[in-house]
């Protein structure tokens, strides 16, 4: 079955816009099946493994028929377990988001009765929930089924194994009779038979095949990054790794332009790939891709189909692919022409269901890994260098430089501290890390999420910051401690290496500190000091570039003056603190 664009299955504008927004650009094969039949009113019996996209194709034409201004349940849709039932709904409020009056209510078991009978109440008209529960608020008369016009059992065979064949027969005989019955199985036992046989009229089969499955010589493992998280996680990997060439997917065409741009200002050779560019410019990048004229591919999962580079070391799934099919088409990508590749997946909170349905869908386990920290990529760059090192040292393939050891030694220098020396130039020391540190927020990470988990408070400080007190959570380690790009990155530097002004947010104003990364200041230590003495909270903060001698800080316009009054002349880090405006901000 071929995927279809989803603009040429005869959806509202307002579903077009909802998918646009969930970053889908086309209809998975069983998307493509299912979606005009279901919207012809026919009842359809799917055989489609966990992971292929079902819950779309259900959800869309439900969504379709459901007329707002009625506020009663007109859809039910049943799931074996709570975590189901929430993945569902989460889903179905995001397709729903653009139609008018259209209302999802998750009920299932462990959850408040209050929360979901003032949902009832207020009038949801599509109801996401487990067999049991669905039943006892039948029984207690909180949800009536009068003017349910579809019906949907995802996970039949599930919800069977679990011994829920009663509650489900009980369920659809008190639904009205001339309903739309849809029911979806990973199999199709004789006990699901019997269902469709006595519920079902005239069901459509949709049976879509599952593709072919992953490449064993592909190492697949998977790190639980939070949304703010995920650009420094990237980073670190990326490094560790000492990845050459690599694909990093996204979920939408914005967050491709935004990941590339956050990529480029650390020093990382990365482009673009989605829909939106012309097939000349996606032509030129691919270009660029396969010559290695830059070393990362950002791409949305449409831009990359048909892509067929050799050489791709690592896939990075940057965002979790909306499938189990998405994901195999995705680290397909790496591990080609009998070569190794590797697929390394993010994943933030309830995403974690998501993932546990691709394992499922790839009948394949994808190992859990620990997110490495600054000192484990340091160490790992020293090895690199070392092996480097070792074997040009092996080979003689270097030109020799004697008449410049000679002027080293002569001036006194030993041979171990020139070596030293030339190993700190070679390695990131040598890159002035403090002039190219990338700016850091201090209440957001990582490009394009919200902020969902809240930061560990930032407690005020003495002012004489003990640097001994190592973060120890990620969140504390990423606020504090900034990550050093590969490049220099000198755009926040005049010529003469002053301080210059550059764009920022909206609402927020640069200010400069007379301390900097040489003063052994981190992003943490700023923000700290920001919050500890002004008593403001730490989202006043925004953008934190570390230069040698001096920092730039973004902060909010509304309260520059009280941030530059309050701290200036307090000791900071040994040293007496001095607060300006930037040059451009200067009024």
């Amino acid at each position: 079955m071929e995927k279809k664009p989803f603009a040429e299955l005869g959806l509202s504008p307002e579903v077009l816009k909802a998918v646009a927004r969930m970053g889908f650009e086309e209809a998975s094969p069983v998307q493509s099946a299912a979606i005009p039949v279901l919207l012809s009113g026919r009842d359809v019996v799917g055989q489609s493994q966990t992971g292929s996209g079902k819950t779309a194709a259900f959800a869309i034409p439900l969504i379709e028929k459901i007329k707002g201004e009625r506020r009663v349940p007109q859809a039910l849709i049943l799931l074996p377990t709570r975590e189901l039932a929430m993945q569902v709904a989460e889903e179905v409020a995001k397709l729903a988001l653009f139609k008018k009056g259209v209302r999802e209510l998750p009920i299932y078991g462990g959850a408040s009765y209050d929360r979901q009978l003032r949902g009832l109440r207020d009038g949801a008209q599509i109801i996401i929930g487990t067999p049991g529960r669905v039943m006892d608020h039948l029984e207690r008369g909180t949800l009536k089924l009068d003017a349910v016009t579809t019906v949907v059992l995802d996970e039949a065979d599930r919800m069977l194994d679990m011994g829920f064949r009663e509650d489900i027969e009980k369920i659809l005989s008190q639904a009205p009779a001339e309903r739309q019955t849809v029911l979806f199985s990973a199999t199709v036992p004789p006990v699901i038979r019997d269902l469709i046989r006595r519920f079902t009229r005239d069901a459509a089969q949709v049976r879509i095949e599952s593709q072919a499955l992953t490449v064993p010589a592909i190492e697949q493992v998977y790190y639980e990054v939070d949304r703010r998280s995920k650009l420094e996680v990237l980073c670190r990997l990326l490094d560790l790794e000492d990845v050459k060439l690599g694909i990093v997917f996204c979920a939408t065409k914005i967050m491709v332009d935004e990941l590339t741009s956050h990529l480029a200002a650390r020093g990382y050779r990365a482009e673009a790939l989605h829909g939106d560019l012309s097939q000349a410019m996606r032509e030129r990048v691919m270009g660029r891709f396969r010559s290695h004229a830059c070393e990362f591919l950002v791409a949305t999962d449409v831009a990359a189909r048909g892509l067929d580079v050799d050489d791709v070391e690592v896939v990075f799934n940057y965002d979790l692919p909306h499938d189990g099919e998405d994901y195999v088409h995705r680290i397909g990508r790496t591990g080609r022409a009998g070569k190794t590749g590797k697929a390394i997946t993010f994943v933030a909170g309830r995403e974690i269901y998501k993932l546990q349905n691709i394992q499922r869908f790839i009948k394949a386990r994808i190992q859990r890994q620990r997110v490495p920290s600054l000192d484990e990529v340091e160490e790992r760059r020293t090895e690199t260098l070392f092996e480097r090192v070792r074997e040009t040292l092996e080979a003689g393939s270097y030109r020799r430089r004697d008449e410049a050891v000679d002027r080293w030694l002569e001036a006194g220098h030993s041979p171990t501290d020139i070596a030293s020396a030339l190993i700190h130039l070679l390695s990131d020391g040598g890159e002035k890390p403090a002039e190219s540190a990338p700016p850091v927020r201090a209440s957001q990470g990582a490009p394009g999420h919200a902020q969902h988990q809240k930061r560990p408070e930032v407690e005020p400080p003495h002012f004489e910051v003990d640097d001994e007190d190592e973060p120890q959570t990620l969140d504390d380690a990423l606020s504090h401690k900034s990550y050093a790009p590969r490049g220099p990155a000198r755009r926040n530097l005049r010529p003469d290496g002053s301080p210059a002004a550059v764009s920022h947010e909206k609402g927020m104003i640069r200010l400069v500190m007379n301390v900097g990364a040489q003063h052994n200041i981190r992003p943490g230590d700023i923000v700290g000091v920001i919050a500890g003495v002004t008593g403001l909270p730490k989202e006043v903060v925004g953008l934190i570039h570390l230069l040698p001698q001096q920092s730039l800080v973004d902060v909010a316009q509304e309260h520059e003056e009280e941030v530059r009054e309050k701290l200036t002349g307090i000791r900071f880090k040994g040293r007496k603190l001095l607060v300006e405006l930037a040059a451009g901000d200067r009024r």
